[in-house]
């Protein structure tokens, strides 16, 4: 790619400003919390047993995926609107750095519950990339289809809610399986199609936002 004066910047140029620019206060917050919930949990005098410890896990799966809802966050969208890198380019930059840092935060929350408890990782892997899915489809298309430079936060907010609204589908839709239930390989059939879907619902909200229509000012005379 060429230079700001050719009308492109490199990616290994473009990745430190993209860096410093994504919101690392509430994905370290974000990322920080899943483990300090594990190992707190191991420090209580009854310790973990596996449902508990099945409960911390898609906590710790959640909260990273809450703050890559803002990972878009930018106060000032607007006007970098007009660099030469593209917003889809800077989008997927923005995202790729953040998501290592959430499946760091996930991987040292499974780490710390012992292994004789331990749920089935790749099923819970699953569920945690099935939600950071969900939540980089959230920010991608509250950039493309808003004007807010900080949606962040209400996608947030939606993710959760539909969070809390998925424990309590009936049990023959369930997503949130017991461990030992019968439904826990139909219901990770379902996390993999849900990842499945939501992957290139994301390619396909990068594309630079969708401008709302605006009459042609009429000169007064």
């Amino acid at each position: 790619m060429r230079g700001i004066g050719g009308g492109h910047l490199g990616i290994r140029d473009l990745a430190p400003p993209v860096w410093r620019g994504l919101p690392r206060r509430a994905l370290g917050a974000a990322c920080g919390l899943g483990p300090v919930l594990v190992g707190l949990a191991r420090l209580t005098p009854g310790g973990l047993d596996g449902a508990l410890a099945l409960v911390l896990m898609r906590c710790a799966a959640l909260v990273p995926a809450l703050g890559l809802a803002c990972v878009l966050d930018d106060p000032a969208r607007h006007s970098t609107a007009t660099v030469p890198t593209r917003r889809p380019v800077r989008s997927a930059l923005r995202m790729a750095q953040a998501l290592p840092l959430a499946a760091l935060s996930w991987t040292a929350a499974l780490l710390l519950v012992p292994g004789d408890i331990r749920p089935p990782a790749g099923d819970l892997a699953l569920e945690a990339a099935a939600l950071a899915a969900l939540a980089l489809a959230g920010a991608a298309a509250a950039v493309r289809f808003t004007e807010a430079p900080q949606p962040g936060p209400g996608v947030a907010v939606l993710l959760l809610m539909g969070t809390v609204l998925a424990l309590l589908l009936p049990e023959r839709w369930c997503l949130f399986a017991r461990l030992g239930s019968p439904l826990w390989a139909e219901a990770h059939q379902r996390w993999a199609v849900l990842l499945l879907l939501t992957v290139p619902v994301v390619a396909l909200l990068l594309p630079e936002p969708i401008r709302r229509m605006r009459l042609p000012a009429v000169a007064h005379r």
